[in-house]
């Protein structure tokens, strides 16, 4: 009996130690691992945003992907929890494609889109049938068109939408050659282009400074950009998870707030637009 005794304090201690180190650093509570995919780690935001949650018992697991249709796909199918790369444009997009129930759960960032060249300093300096290179994804192109379209270089349809093309260009007085490239090749076919509108965050990864070196910048605080606040995604029945939330708070902080601004050498500004409208401009898409 003595024996079996002891057999039991034996495990019970080992099950006790098994379950504290699965605690928080509050020791209250359970550590709770959440995958989040990304499309680039670089910087500070990220290894902030795991230290915080790590001291609130959020284990965060960063997978990188390299194609934007990826990190969308890998939520659908619950290969991870959450991601944080796109706009509310591009989110409505796959998931009217693909049939998808996802759906934004959080704010992160305005990141203005830009028009850059090696060739000119000025958008005024462009000349008659120049080539200027646009995203090729219907989001990111119809946001493109658009740019073009405030810089006064072309003139859009009435129902031109948030997914319109280079089909529905009405005037073109200095006939551009539109040439639609994959967002990730905006910043490598530079030289063989007159410009080249470039995402903010696939410009930052080029090297460039977002806010110094386009011609031509994205007014951020135009209402119109609405559809473009970058956004955390989720599954729609996992839209309310307390865990999510409160990843979605600590990237409001105050620190990550800094730390955006340093790494985007202040080309993205963090907002905080509440879920509420992020899902009513989602669905109204």
């Amino acid at each position: 009996m003595k024996k079996l005794a002891k057999f039991f304090i034996v495990l019970l201690a080992v099950w006790a130690l098994a379950a504290c180190g699965n605690e928080s650093a509050s020791g209250d509570s359970k550590t709770v691992k959440v995958r989040i995919g990304v499309t680039g780690t670089d910087g500070e935001v990220w290894p902030l945003l795991k230290e915080k949650a790590k001291k609130e018992g959020i284990d965060i697991e960063l997978v990188e992907f390299s194609d934007y249709t990826l990190p969308n796909q890998a939520l659908a199918n619950k290969e991870i929890d959450i991601n944080s790369f796109q706009h509310i444009a591009f989110l409505s997009q796959f998931a009217k494609e693909n049939n998808a129930d996802l759906e934004p759960i959080g704010a992160t960032v305005i990141a203005p889109m830009g028009i850059y060249s090696e060739k000119i300093k000025d958008i005024k300096e462009l000349k008659k049938g120049d080539k200027i290179a646009i995203p090729d994804d219907p989001s990111n192109q119809a946001r493109a068109l658009k740019l073009l379209e405030s810089a006064g270089l072309i003139k859009l349809s009435d129902d031109f939408g948030l997914f319109g093309d280079p089909t529905k260009i009405v005037e073109n007085p200095k006939e551009l050659d539109i040439y639609p490239v994959v967002a990730q090749q905006t910043p490598r076919v530079l030289p063989d282009v007159a410009a080249s509108v470039i995402n903010n965050g696939v410009a930052g990864q080029a090297g460039f400074d977002p806010v110094k070196d386009p011609i031509y910048l994205e007014d951020a605080d135009d209402e119109s950009v609405l559809p473009y606040v970058n956004v955390f995604a989720a599954r729609a029945e996992d839209a309310d998870n307390e865990t999510y939330k409160r990843i979605v708070e600590l990237y409001h902080e105050a620190d990550v707030i800094k730390a955006v601004e340093a790494d985007t050498n202040g080309g993205s500004i963090v907002v905080d637009t509440p879920k509420e409208e992020l899902v009513k401009q989602f669905k109204g898409l």
